[in-house]
Order: structure tokens, then C-alpha cells, then sequence
């Protein structure tokens, strides 16, 4: 375990051996200086690295570092991806119920891909034209997990559940008006599915969302 130079920032450089992957820095509150500081000594030790919630700003600090280092600006991710091996037993599927819900679904996305997966992404397939995920049911039985994002009520993942025999994430967004109360309406409408076997992530966790199916997807040795 090594310490940064002000001793303020102790990357954990054994967590890809503990649990498969490599620390992942979240960007909020930390100042330039400390993500210098701790991307320096992760980006250096890992081939995958991210960076989560960054600003275009603090994304500039991380490119820095070299060219390959790239910024997913829509999942607000910084990360370095040189291993292109894929650990997963299938495909990822992403899902977004409207255009709005893309930020959190492209971090789910993005934190997928990067953690050895193969992706798919299906966006805009919101209950209000039901027709349109209807038309994608032979897409998501492809899928090893499926994860599905959505707002307002957060009706998507239950109507998902019940097409399919795949395992789903669902990610509440605070996607609505005032009383979907910044994504809680969604987050409780999920808990109480009627679809059984939905797993629910907490608000806009797109990240965690990909980091649960990056899990039960992965290929163990």
C-alpha cells in the first residue's frame, strides 16, 4: 500500500487482486492536487482504471497523465482502458427508459465496458410508447444482465422483469417532476416491483449498478 507525498491519499493498489478491480476514484470534493496524486500511483499500477463523476475540468487533470487516458463526458468517467480482454460469460445490456436518463445509463455503460465486458446499449424504450421495448425482448434475452435505468416512476424495470429470465439491475434516476422527489418516487416504485427478482441500485448509481453485473458476470477461473 503506498502513500501519496502530502500523506493525505493511500491508494489501495491490492484491490484488483482482493476483488477483481482496480481501486476506482471518485472525483467530488477532491482538489486537483489529490487526484494528481492518487491517479498518478493507479493509473501507473493498472492497465483499467476509472475515475467516476468527474467534471470536464478534473477530467483535464487526468489527461495529463497521457494519451491514454480518455473521458466519457455524458457518465462524467475518466478512465484508461489498455486491456481489452473480455471476463464476462455474456453480454451487458444497458437500458434507459428516455433521452434524459443517457448520463446515468452511460456510466453504467462506460464502467461496464471497462471492467471486461461486453456492452449493449438500448436507450429511449420508456414505458410511455411501451411498444418500444416490447420490439427489443429478443435483444435483452441475449443478455447475461440486464440493467435498466429509469425516472419519473420507475416503472421500466418491472415491465422488463417480466419479459425476461435474465437477471436485472434496476438504477432509479432523478429524472421527474416535483413529485418524483429527485429520483425517490423511482427508487420506491423499484423496491416494490411486482417483477420478482429485480435488484435495486440507489439514485443515478449507474456505477454500482455495472460493478453488480460486472460480478455476477464475471468468468471465474
Amino acid at each position: 500500500m503506498a502513500t501519496s507525498p502530502s500523506g493525505h491519499v493511500v491508494p489501495d493498489l491490492d484491490r484488483q487482486e482482493r476483488i477483481g478491480f482496480a481501486e476506482v476514484i471518485y472525483c467530488p470534493g477532491k482538489t486537483d492536487e489529490q487526484l494528481r496524486e492518487v491517479s498518478g500511483a493507479l493509473f501507473a499500477a493498472h492497465d483499467n482504471v476509472m475515475a467516476t463523476r468527474a467534471t470536464p475540468e478534473q477530467a483535464a487533470v487526468f489527461q495529463e497523465l497521457g494519451p491514454d487516458v480518455q473521458y466519457n463526458a455524458p457518465g462524467r468517467i475518466v478512465f484508461q482502458h489498455k486491456d481489452k480482454t473480455i471476463s464476462g460469460r455474456g453480454p451487458i445490456v444497458v437500458v434507459s427508459a428516455g433521452t434524459t436518463d443517457i448520463p446515468v445509463a452511460e456510466e453504467a455503460a462506460c464502467t461496464a465496458e471497462v471492467m471486461g465486458n461486453e456492452v449493449r446499449r438500448i436507450f429511449d424504450v420508456g414505458v410511455a410508447g411501451i411498444h418500444r421495448i416490447l420490439d427489443r425482448q429478443g435483444d435483452l434475452e441475449e443478455a447475461e444482465v440486464v440493467i435498466v435505468v429509469a425516472g419519473m416512476e420507475g416503472a421500466l424495470p418491472s415491465v422488463v422483469g417480466g419479459l425476461i429470465s435474465r437477471p436485472i439491475i434496476a438504477v432509479p434516476t432523478s429524472v421527474g417532476y416535483g413529485a418524483s422527489f429527485q429520483g425517490l418516487t423511482a427508487l420506491l416504485g423499484m423496491l416494490n416491483s411486482c417483477a420478482p427478482g429485480v435488484t435495486v441500485v440507489n439514485i443515478d448509481n449507474g456505477f454500482g449498478a455495472a460493478y453488480a453485473a460486472s460480478r455476477i458476470n464475471r468468468v471465474r477461473p
